[in-house]
């Protein structure tokens, strides 16, 4: 397959799978400012720090208010990870790889871009924004759901799991760090009422909080929720169930073209270092810092991927 098309397929999916998390980032954002006791106008700074556009929002914006950070993360254009960008470049991705797809799943896609393209025509009302973040996640799912449907497993198919999955991991990692960001007021609130339903947050902000309940028994401790998010192999959007399915397409790929690469180390290693992981050892030197290094290690696959597939060549 053309290093083009590999390249097409790989990013529009890692732009759906960025449209859906940017909604779930500002999900966990309001979520959480809601349940603050201090300045949610810092609140929604660290969301922009944790999405990695703060600098870009600065150079917009003269002062962060929850308004002005919902409306750049959601829809504006000067943001290309604003969710209305990732799915127009997930769209404009799908329409120059369009012979690889199937019918369904460049529809679907065409259908996702032009719904948000209505829907998102104006800035949003902080009461409207469950409802349409709801919606930014039905549209995506619809486009997986037709993808998964309808594709052929082959080396098409591999480069779009690999791209979902190389986003996916980078963003519950950043939704992940959105709480290290929101400082509580005083350590005397650690493992009280309001540090637990900020971590509940999480949970439902990643669609995890009944498959927690049904692991730990609602039992709502920080270490918990991060062991779930980060090492639980069985939870579709931690970083192990990541790198585990990485892992598993990149196989696949050497098996098809016969050809190893040292992205499979890399990718390998990374997973090895998840699963060798305990999530005390994480807490006690920092989720922070582990997290920061996750990240980096994360786009250091990406660019791997792109190198050995040589995603710049026709």
């Amino acid at each position: 397959m053309l290093g083009r098309t590999a390249n097409g397929l790989f990013w529009m999916f890692r732009y759906i799978e960025r449209a859906e998390n940017t909604a779930r980032l500002i999900d966990a954002g309001l979520r959480m400012s809601l349940t603050s006791l201090h300045d949610r106008e810092e609140e929604w700074a660290s969301v922009l720090r944790s999405s990695g556009v703060f600098a870009a929002f600065s150079d917009n914006y003269p002062e962060v208010t929850s308004a002005n950070a919902v409306n750049f993360l959601l829809r504006d254009k000067a943001n290309p990870s604003s969710v209305l960008s990732a799915i127009e470049s997930a769209r404009n991705n799908g329409r120059m790889v369009r012979t690889a797809l199937t019918r369904e799943a460049w529809e679907a896609t065409n259908e996702c871009y032009l719904e948000m393209k209505t829907l998102l025509s104006r800035k949003t009302a902080e009461a409207e924004l469950p409802a349409i973040i709801d919606k930014i996640k039905q549209y995506t799912g619809l486009i997986r759901g037709a993808f998964h449907g309808t594709m052929l497993r082959t080396d098409r198919y591999n480069f779009s799991r690999i791209g979902t999955f190389i986003e996916r991991a980078d963003n519950t990692a950043r939704i992940l760090d959105v709480k290290y960001y929101l400082l509580l007021p005083a350590a005397s609130y650690v493992g009280s009422s309001l540090d637990n339903v900020q971590w509940e947050t999480i949970l439902r902000s990643v669609s995890a909080h009944r498959a927690y309940g049904w692991v730990y028994e609602g039992n709502y401790k920080p270490a918990n929720i991060a062991d779930f998010l980060i090492l639980n192999g069985r939870m579709p959007r931690s970083l192990a169930y990541c790198y585990d399915k990485i892992n598993a397409n990149l196989s696949y790929l050497e098996r098809e073209y016969g050809k190893r690469h040292p992205v499979q180390d890399t990718a390998a290693a990374t997973l090895g270092m998840l699963r060798e992981h305990e999530i005390q050892a994480i807490m006690d030197r920092g989720l922070h810092e582990f997290l920061q290094d996750f990240i980096s290690q994360n786009s250091r696959v990406a660019a791997e991927i792109a190198n050995a597939y040589r995603f710049d060549q026709d």
